[in-house]
């Protein structure tokens, strides 16, 4: 199994260690924990029984609802209370997120319950709700052009939204596409555009319930809140996440998601060419080595403590939600009854030797990971991702490539 740490591919080389494998000194009762959040299981872990469908979907809706409380309760103490918007935004952002890359996504494979008509229903009231592409258009694209023969090229929308939303184009270096991106990420034009272009992909096409429902929510969320002077609160607690860090978001995982075919490459069909677009990006880093002198070890556990908890932390919980970390096992899988306890099915999967499959690769780190997408872009061919051809490959309007 191949394994890019910090950027560097150690192609499985013994004298780098699985970094999930180094936390083992940790005690025992922070396996499963740090398995959550590394998203990468200890070979001996036994799935979670409580990880079901409805689960996933029971935590992302009470994960918004909590966090609108949170930050409703900092407006109210105003002053220093107001510093708990900070974790209300957070926990309203990772419901939206794994309501949106989870169960929203299953959903359009007809895969959340494997029953046609709820799974619609969640799904169209999740596009309704989060105001994004509306859900039949979304899943006619996402299972034509995303998966199958078309993925990866410009008929994908992922290429899509690269080249047309972020601008990024091969033969950029990495520092250019990062200095794009963030650019972008701090442009409040870019966020109008953005929004913009999710109203007009919801609308455009979108069931009459769905619009109805999208359309009432908001009204009377509007209305009561604008009778009773609390409008402020609705913006703040409930458009932030929705609006600018929802973006923020999805751009980011947007730059993860696949890796661009290498030039030159002439069979571009079966399970040995579509498995090398995907890797697995888990989260975190080495535990600090045993045997380190008292003064040294103290100092490293303190550093790796406050990595894990200020640069992996807000990576798994606000960018690579749920299943996001192990997007690999989806596209080899995507129809798996097994999906909802995701994490063990693809490591019960690579034990297994991946049968059918060509070995799993795996990232760790979610700045590593943007670096291997965008080296890959680097060296793609110009002429297959020329912009300038994608009206003639794609009927796809332009202001849809926001979506993720």
């Amino acid at each position: 199994m191949a394994v890019i740490e910090d950027g560097f591919r150690t192609g499985g080389h013994t004298e780098f260690p699985d970094p999930r494998d180094t936390m083992r000194a940790l005690p025992r009762f922070t396996q499963y924990p740090l398995t959550v959040f590394t998203g990468k299981p200890l070979p001996e872990q036994k799935p979670l029984s409580w990880w079901t469908p409805g689960f996933h979907l029971a935590t992302a809706v009470l994960s918004m609802a909590a966090g609108v409380v949170i930050g409703c309760i900092g407006l109210e103490l105003s002053g220093a209370g107001l510093l708990l918007l900070l974790p209300g935004w957070a926990v309203t952002l990772h419901g939206m997120r794994n309501l949106r890359m989870m169960v929203y996504h299953q959903c359009s494979h007809r895969n959340m319950y494997r029953r046609r008509r709820l799974d619609t229903a969640i799904g169209r009231a999740t596009s309704s709700l989060l105001v994004i592409q509306n859900f039949a258009r979304y899943s006619r694209e996402h299972v034509s052009d995303h998966h199958a023969a078309h993925h990866m090229t410009l008929r994908d929308p992922t290429v899509q939204a690269f080249l047309v939303s972020l601008g990024l184009r091969p033969g950029m270096t990495r520092r250019q596409m990062w200095r794009r991106v963030l650019g972008k990420l701090f442009s409040p034009w870019f966020h109008l555009n953005f929004a913009v272009s999710r109203a007009r992909s919801f609308w455009h096409g979108s069931a009459a319930g769905e619009k109805v429902t999208s359309l009432t929510l908001y009204t009377v969320a509007g209305a009561a809140t604008v009778a009773t002077g609390t409008w402020q609160t609705l913006l703040v607690v409930w458009f932030v996440p929705l609006i600018p860090l929802f973006q923020v978001s999805n751009t980011l995982r947007l730059c993860v998601k696949h890796t661009f075919p290498a030039r030159g490459i002439e069979v571009r069909r079966g399970k040995e060419y579509f498995g090398s677009l995907t890797n697995a990006i888990f989260i975190g880093a080495p535990a600090p080595t045993p045997g380190l002198p008292f003064v040294r070890r103290t100092g490293a556990w303190l550093s790796w403590t406050a990595r894990m908890l200020f640069v992996h932390a807000p990576s798994r919980y606000l960018v690579l939600t749920g299943d996001t970390v192990v997007h690999d096992f989806h596209h080899r899988y995507p129809s798996t009854p097994e999906w909802a306890h995701y994490l063990f099915a693809r490591q019960a999967d690579a034990d297994a030797g991946s049968p059918g499959w060509p070995p799993y690769t795996q990232v760790w780190g979610l700045v590593p990971a943007i670096n291997h997408v965008f080296d890959s872009l680097s060296v793609a061919d110009p002429e297959e991702f020329d912009v300038a051809r994608l009206r003639e490959v794609s009927k796809r309007e332009l202001f849809a490539a926001f979506d993720d």
